[in-house]
């Protein structure tokens, strides 16, 4: 059976109570810096209690100062019963949300919990766990594991797991694909009968088709099983957390905890 101690389920409002189910620490996706900077919240049943509280940047324009921003953080937490934080900034690193981070960082540590950045943010504070995303379209995921680990040590290093479904035109100079809804996907292998295989330096299995418009494509998908071995090969290299977005993997979770 999979270990289920270091394994951490982000999940919005609506899902919270399905993704509680598992019993597994649950990453409310409720909330936002908005300008201030303040702590915005979507909302959330009242009788949601506990877990870690997911904060995104979508929109902030980086103006303010870090320490009041900080202060309704925890305030949030300590009337939530939230034991954590997971900091989910996207797009090019801005100084206030690094300052944010680095004071969340020691105010979170004098507390005895944990904060996740995602990797542009990973040197702005060396108590926080660094998010490494497990989606590759090139290389080896356990060199990129062990990358991350000689940099930040495997302990501050946490597997941000992506559910992969992508299709890609061959050549792919870009590296980028189309991404396939679950329907899609199973629609392709269905009207293919393709031959799926497994790359061990992706972690994700493929397969390969032709068609008449575009010529040869390319399509990495995952399934329970790929991300079974994402945590394992994250485990043997030392890195015990783990992240896994639940609207990616309902379907799969049972499989997965298996």
């Amino acid at each position: 059976m999979l270990s289920k101690s270091n394994l951490i389920l982000t999940a919005p409002p609506a899902d919270s109570r399905a993704a509680g189910r598992f019993g597994l620490p649950v990453g409310h996706v409720a909330y936002r810096v908005g300008g201030g900077p303040h702590l915005f919240r979507a909302s959330m049943p009242v009788s949601v209690r506990g877990g870690l509280m997911v904060v995104d940047n979508t929109g902030f324009s980086g103006g303010g100062e870090a320490g009041p921003f900080c202060q309704e953080v925890l305030r949030e937490c300590s009337a939530r019963g939230l034991d954590g934080v997971i900091c989910d900034f996207e797009g090019r690193p801005l100084q206030l949300l690094a300052q944010v981070i680095h004071d969340l960082g020691d105010m979170l540590h004098r507390r005895g919990w944990p904060l996740y950045v995602t990797e542009a943010y990973g040197g702005s504070s060396d108590k926080a766990k660094v998010l490494i995303p497990s989606s590759l379209s090139g290389g080896s995921l356990q060199q990129r594991l062990q990358d991350a680990a000689a940099q930040y040590g495997a302990e501050r290093v946490a597997l941000a797991v992506e559910r992969v479904a992508e299709d890609f035109y061959l050549p792919s100079p870009t590296g980028q694909g189309m991404p396939l809804t679950r329907e899609e996907l199973q629609k392709r292998i269905a009207e293919r009968a393709p031959s799926v295989f497994f790359s061990n330096e992706l972690c994700a299995h493929y397969f390969t088709y032709m068609s008449r418009q575009n010529g040869a494509h390319f399509v990495l998908f995952d399934d329970a099983g790929s991300i079974r071995k994402k945590l394992q090969i994250a485990r043997s290299l030392n890195i015990a957390d783990a992240v896994l977005a639940y609207p990616q993997v309902e379907d799969l979770l049972e499989e997965i905890l298996r």
